[in-house]
Order: structure tokens, then C-alpha cells, then sequence
């Protein structure tokens, strides 16, 4: 057969042909053999048939096999990247062979986070259609619960002036407050009913608010003697915009004006998801770190996991309470409730004491449990909506 003939043709048929034209000889046997008066052009109609089910009973299997691995690890991607990042830890930490390679990559993990999570909003972003970005009352309201939260923590740090222990649990509990809403946290809403562009818009007003209270709060509460407040505000300000705020302004930019490699970007299916996978183990195999270099008891340590299960709670509560006034109680729960935990571990053991980053590790825990919760719930009462 010529390769003209094949102009026009589906690739299933070219593939039968290729097949066909491999097995024929042996399939003429078989079919002579068991049946000698069949006619040619029967044994040769039998022949592609069984040609192109042999081949595909034996694509079939690896196929779905494939297929049932990605599934399953989409369906348990946290608890597979916070295995992989605890054990990952654990052998470069207790085997001493591993103890330079250790040495060695830890600080490219420190700097390989805020990359990752740059990655996740810019891919986010990305896909989002900024024209829809309409800010509408419940944001206010979320906004401004958030910010007093902030500033209850703050004046008992300040006004109690903690130390020690109590200093690092009140840590702990304010980087789950004054965290940014997750990127995940428009997806969630949505399955659960939820309005889309709303949570994506407020999505993009937490990051800023974020970056606007880190900077101020931060240096209260960490203060140098070799660095005056404006100096630490001005720092502080710079690496988390550079985390924060760049990103949305960078997908802005690559979604109006370099039409190319924003088809590429948005093209990749999934992109995000993994990347935050990728920074799950990070996360992870970190918060691991700094629990064992813990110069403290254990005991308090699941103090800090207990109380960031009640804030948890309550700032899911809160937000469906301010939601409630305004017909938006999934959304508003999310927007306060559900945090970019991978930010909060990440400006934990960067500008507070490391110990405080066990915080926002267990409140990862605590925020996906309510969220399988509320799927569930929302499931079995038939409501959900295709994502």
C-alpha cells in the first residue's frame, strides 16, 4: 500500500493496516489450518479483527494500569507528598553517610519553596479572566475579620510581652491567621457549590492583604538590635511581594501580551496541582526538621497541633457566619478558613522561631479534613456541581 493511500485516513485505521500487514502471513496459517475451505477474503477479514484484538488486549492492560496509578495519586496527593517529604527527611537525616549531601540541600530546598509557590500563583493566575476580578461586600467583611485577628494576636504578644514558649505558641497561631487564602481554596468552592469568580477575586485581595500586615507585624515581634523597623519592614515587604504580588502582575502581563507561551502555560493540564505537590514535600520534610530540632517538649508540641485544629474551626465558622449575611457562606467559609499553608510554614521559620512553623503544618491537616467533610456532605445530598 502506498503512503498516499493512507491520506485522509483516522490513525486507527492506518494502525489496523500496520498490524494487519505484520500478522497476515501467520494468521493465514492458522486460519487455513482450522478451516481450509474458508474463503481468502474471509480469512483475511478474521485476520484484522484478531490482529487488532490481540494488539489491543495487550496495550489495554498497561493502559488502565496507568491510568489507575495517576488516579490514585491525584485522589491521595497529600498524604503521598507529606509521606515522601517525611521520609525523604528522615534518611538524609539519620543515616551518617547522608549527612553532608544534607548539609548541601537543605538551603536549595529553603530556596527552592518560594519558587515553587511563585510557580503555583503565576500558573494559577494565569487562567484566570482578570475582567471578572469584581470585588462584591463579603470581601470586606472576610478582609476586615482577618485583620482583627491579626491585631488580637498581636496586642496579647505585644501587651502580655510573651517569651519563651507562650511567645512561640501565639507565633504558631498568627501565621494561620495572617496567611493569604489558597490558590486550591477557588476549586473547593466550586465543588461545593460555590461561586468561582468570586473566591478567585478574593484569592487576589488576601495576597495583598497578606503583604501589607507581614511587614508591619513582623519586625514587632522579631526585632534586632542591628536592624532598625523600617529596614526589616522594607525587606520583608520585598520577598513576599516578590512571593505574593509579582506573580498576579506577571500572568496579567503574559495572559495580554505574550499570547504563545501563555497557550503553553495553561496548556500543561494540571500544572499547578503538582506544583503544589512539589511543595507539599518541602513543606513537609521542613515542619519534620524543625519538630526534631525542637528545643522543646512533646507535649507542647501537640499543643500547638490542638490549638490549630480550634482556629482552624473557628475561622471556618466565622467565614460562613459573615458569608451567611451576604447568600455567600461556602465562599466567605473558604476565603477565611482555608490558607496557603506552604506560605505560613515558609514566613514561619524564615522571620519567627522554626518551631512556630509546626503550626501551619498540622493546620494542613485540619483544613483538608473539613474540606473532605463538607465534599462528602455535600455529595451525599446530590447537589454537587461538575468542576
Amino acid at each position: 500500500m502506498q503512503t498516499s493511500s493512507f491520506v485522509g485516513c483516522s490513525p486507527l485505521r492506518v494502525l489496523r493496516y500496520e498490524i494487519y500487514s505484520d500478522y497476515q502471513p501467520i494468521l493465514r496459517l492458522i486460519f487455513a489450518h482450522n478451516n481450509n475451505a474458508l474463503h481468502p477474503r474471509l480469512i483475511n477479514e478474521r485476520g484484522k479483527d484478531l490482529s487488532v484484538s490481540i494488539f489491543f488486549t495487550n496495550i489495554a492492560p498497561s493502559n488502565k494500569r496507568s491510568m489507575s496509578i495517576i488516579r490514585f495519586i491525584k485522589n491521595w496527593t497529600l498524604p503521598i507528598s507529606m509521606a515522601i517529604g517525611m521520609t525523604t527527611y528522615s534518611v538524609f537525616a539519620f543515616i551518617p553517610p547522608l549527612d553532608g549531601a544534607a548539609t548541601f540541600f537543605a538551603p536549595i530546598m529553603d530556596a527552592i519553596l518560594p519558587l515553587f509557590m511563585f510557580l503555583i500563583l503565576f500558573v494559577t493566575f494565569c487562567k484566570v479572566d482578570f475582567r471578572r476580578l469584581i470585588p462584591v461586600k463579603w470581601h470586606f467583611w472576610v478582609g476586615v475579620f482577618q485583620v482583627v485577628f491579626v491585631l488580637l494576636i498581636m496586642v496579647v504578644i505585644l501587651g502580655c510581652k510573651l517569651t519563651g514558649n507562650a511567645l512561640i505558641l501565639m507565633e504558631a497561631l498568627l501565621t494561620c491567621i495572617i496567611g493569604p487564602c489558597a490558590a486550591a481554596a477557588a476549586v473547593v468552592t466550586q465543588k461545593l457549590g460555590g461561586n468561582l469568580e468570586e473566591m478567585t477575586t478574593y484569592t487576589f485581595l488576601s495576597n495583598f492583604i497578606t503583604a501589607l500586615l507581614i511587614p508591619i507585624c513582623f519586625p514587632l515581634i522579631e526585632h534586632s538590635e542591628h536592624i532598625t523597623f523600617l529596614s526589616a519592614f522594607l525587606k520583608i515587604l520585598n520577598e513576599v511581594c516578590i512571593v505574593l504580588v509579582v506573580p498576579m502582575f506577571m500572568a496579567y502581563i503574559v495572559k495580554h501580551h505574550f499570547h504563545r507561551f501563555h497557550r503553553w502555560v495553561i496548556g500543561i493540564k494540571d500544572l499547578s496541582y503538582y506544583l503544589w505537590g512539589c511543595s507539599l514535600m518541602i513543606v513537609t520534610g521542613t515542619t519534620l526538621k524543625n519538630i526534631v530540632h525542637a528545643e522543646t517538649t512533646t507535649s507542647f508540641l501537640v499543643l500547638i497541633g490542638l490549638l490549630g485544629l480550634v482556629l482552624c474551626i473557628t475561622q471556618f465558622a466565622a467565614g460562613r457566619m459573615i458569608g451567611h449575611r451576604f447568600d455567600a457562606t461556602v465562599n466567605a467559609g473558604q476565603a477565611l478558613g482555608q490558607k496557603n499553608t506552604a506560605f505560613a510554614i515558609w514566613i514561619a521559620y524564615t522571620y519567627l522561631n522554626p518551631i512556630a512553623s509546626v503550626g501551619p503544618g498540622c493546620y494542613i491537616l485540619w483544613q483538608n479534613i473539613i474540606n473532605s467533610v463538607e465534599i462528602w456532605l455535600y455529595r451525599r445530598k446530590g447537589l454537587e456541581r461538575s468542576a
